[in-house]
């Protein structure tokens, strides 16, 4: 099984969605542009937010066991995915990609 690196690439908030549905909340979400985790395999990066992982961990599971070309030719690297995770109202999309090192 190999590590895969998780980069956020961009977080979004949808202003207009979340004044009309979302009860006031402090600190919703604490991913930030650039920021880099290291799955070991299939372990969730310590820090990385809990709901994220709901939405991408079966991805990173594929890559750590050698899957590539998800759906079919998506991606320009066959061992990369790029996944958002399910927050409605501030979604935030991540880069996966495997690493060539094994996992510890």
């Amino acid at each position: 099984m190999k590590k895969c690196r998780i980069t956020v690439m961009k977080v979004t908030e949808h202003r207009d969605l979340m004044e009309r549905f979302e009860n006031p909340m402090e600190n919703a979400c604490g991913m930030q542009e650039g920021q880099v985790f290291i799955a070991n395999g299939w372990e969730k990066p310590e820090g990385f937010c809990e709901s994220a992982w709901s939405s991408l961990s079966a991805f990173v599971m594929t890559l750590a066991c050698g899957g590539e070309n998800l759906y079919k030719g998506w991606m320009k690297n066959p061992k990369s995915a790029m996944i958002s995770c399910n927050d409605g109202f501030r979604p935030v999309s991540f880069y996966l990609e495997a690493l060539p090192e094994e996992a510890d």
